[in-house]
This record gives C-alpha cells, structure tokens and sequence, in this order.
C-alpha cells in the first residue's frame, strides 16, 4: 500500500509503553513541591492519545502492572480513547514506568523509574494476537526495543506489519537511562530503522545512530535514499529537514511561552501523521505536527496537553505562522 494511502486509513496500531505521569505545579521543583497532578506517560501511550484527540483511531499494544497502577493507566488509556485490546495486565514483581517531572523550563527535571518495567515483559504471542489487518500502519518508539522480550516481539511485530502491508513508522525516542549499553541501543537502533518506511528523530539520535552528530543527516539522507520513504530530521529550535523522494523540505518551528521541555515529539507525531490522514500535504503536516508540539510544551501535562482539532485550529488561526529557514 502507498504511504500515505495507508496513513489516510487513520487507524494506528503502537506498540509501546503507558506509565504514570506525576507533575509539579508550574514553577514549583520537585523537592518543594507538596502536590502533583496525575496523569498518564510514556511516549507510545502520549502518541497513541495524541492521534485519538485529534480524530483518528488508535490502540496500544504493551504490558501494564497488575496492580492499582497498571489499572490507573488502562483508565487513563480509555479516558483519551485509545484503545486497550492488546493491552495485558503483567504480574509478579513487573511495575509501570514513572514519571517524576516539573513545570519549569530553568533547571528543569525528570525523574524517571523504570526498573523491572512492565511494558519490557511484552512478547512475541502478544505481538502475534494482532490483527493488524484493522489497521492502517504500525508506530513504535525505540525504547520497545531496549530490552527483551520487548525487543524479540517488537521485531516480530515488523515483520507481521509487513506480511500484513503496513507501513512502519519508527520514532526512534532513545532513552539511555532504558538500554543495557550505548552500543546496544546503536546497533538495535539502526536496524529497526532500516526497517521502517517513516522515520522520525532528532539530531541527537540521528547522530548517536550514526555514531557522531556530525554525521546524523547524513545517515537520514541515507536512509530516505535506500529503505525508508519519509525521514524527518529534527533540530529543535532550528526546525526540521524532511527527506522524500530525493527531496528535501525544510520547515520552522511555532514559537511560544513555553512552560515544560517534556512531550513535543510525541505530540509532533500524533500531529504530523492524523494531518496526512485529514488530507493535508506533507509540508503542511509537518506544520501542523510543529504546531501541535508548540502547543504541548505551553501547558502542563503530556497527554492532558495534546490538543483536539478546534484547538489546533484555533492555534494555527492566531499565531502568527513558523519562523523561516534557510
């Protein structure tokens, strides 16, 4: 199926983690905090919401702790309408992840718990009871694969994806603190990229696959030149440069107030693809995917903060456009 045909089909199946997200009031640190809001993390489960606020359709395929938690998570899940048929409570001493993060930009921290993860615990019949023929393409964010049996399954999950004619889409979303060792994460990395028919990435994790920043667009240039059909290479305030087709197209970024560093990849991946899925061009996609993690990093929260489409709208009907690139 053509790429976009297949994304048009609004209908996503993510493979990936859901945790809880504790967050201090705005300005305030974390060691002088006295409360925090709740809410649900994790960047697959960010990215799976952030599709389904914006109308389109998707379900998670992980691992949650059979306990309170776990069942927080499951709850969170349906609240943003993502769903929850592939999504298996692990018991034993398995817990979800957490996040422990701030409302701040300066001196901002996130803490993160992650040992003995449930969503690692993820297998391959897990990833096999998919019927990925009600789909229209298959996400994963790289921390899937940073241990097993997450990996072996997320694997599987490709190659049933592609025996089934999805799409892959890859955020390559490298968390160091989640792999046994940088070399690891380089190698598994790079092949699940090599995989995946949309890749997306920041000069960081273009760099570290390609084992120096220097050489990070050069390895999205290669990739979009020998197995994937889009990549896009983010650079932060810098915008982003996505390779298609032999072209190259270079977009800015929405400047706001912004509160938080956390959730603008999620949120731009959410954004970018239900903008395809809507019928819009690729670099209005790309646009309206920026848009969307303006939008994020100006409120609190990750999942709470992603918008509906009226208030994208709104957004992109005010501000007063991206800034330019050369």
């Amino acid at each position: 199926m053509e790429i976009f045909d297949a994304i048009k089909r609004n209908s996503f199946i993510v493979l990936g983690r859901v945790g809880m997200d504790l967050f201090a009031d705005t300005g305030i640190a974390i060691e002088d905090a006295t409360t925090f809001n709740a809410d649900m993390g994790g960047s697959s489960a960010n990215i799976a919401a952030g599709i389904a606020k914006l109308g389109g359709k998707a379900s998670l395929v992980t691992r949650v702790s059979d306990d309170a938690v776990g069942r927080f998570c499951v709850g969170k899940l349906k609240h943003y309408g993502v769903g929850c048929e592939y999504v298996i409570p692990q018991g034993g001493e398995a817990r979800n992840s957490l996040a422990v993060y701030e409302t701040r930009l300066e001196g901002h921290q996130s803490v993160i718990y992650r040992n003995g993860a449930a969503d690692f615990e993820m297998t391959v019949a897990d990833v096999e009871a998919v019927d990925f023929s009600q789909f229209g393409a298959l996400i994963a964010a790289g921390t899937v694969f940073a241990a097993e049996p997450s990996r072996s399954a997320a694997f599987r999950a490709f190659e049933l994806a592609r025996a089934a004619g999805l799409p892959i889409i890859f955020d390559v979303d490298y968390r160091p603190y989640s792999w046994p060792s940088a070399k690891v994460a380089e190698d598994v990395l790079s092949r699940a990229g090599t995989m995946s028919d949309v890749i997306i990435g920041n000069d960081d994790e273009f760099g570290f696959m390609a084992g120096s920043k220097d050489a990070g667009l050069d390895m999205a240039r290669r990739l979009a030149s020998t197995s994937a059909q889009i990549v896009v290479y983010k650079m932060g305030e810098h915008g982003a440069v996505t390779c298609h087709k032999g072209d190259e197209l270079r977009t800015g970024v929405y400047t706001v107030d912004a509160v938080k560093p956390t959730g603008a990849g999620d949120s731009f991946m959410a954004g970018f693809l239900t903008s395809i899925a809507d019928g819009h061009d690729l670099h209005t996609a790309l646009l309206r995917g920026s848009a969307c993690a303006a939008i994020v990093v100006g409120k609190p929260g990750c999942a709470p903060a992603m918008p509906y489409p009226d208030e994208l709208d709104t957004f992109l009907t005010n501000h007063p456009g991206p800034t330019l690139v050369a």
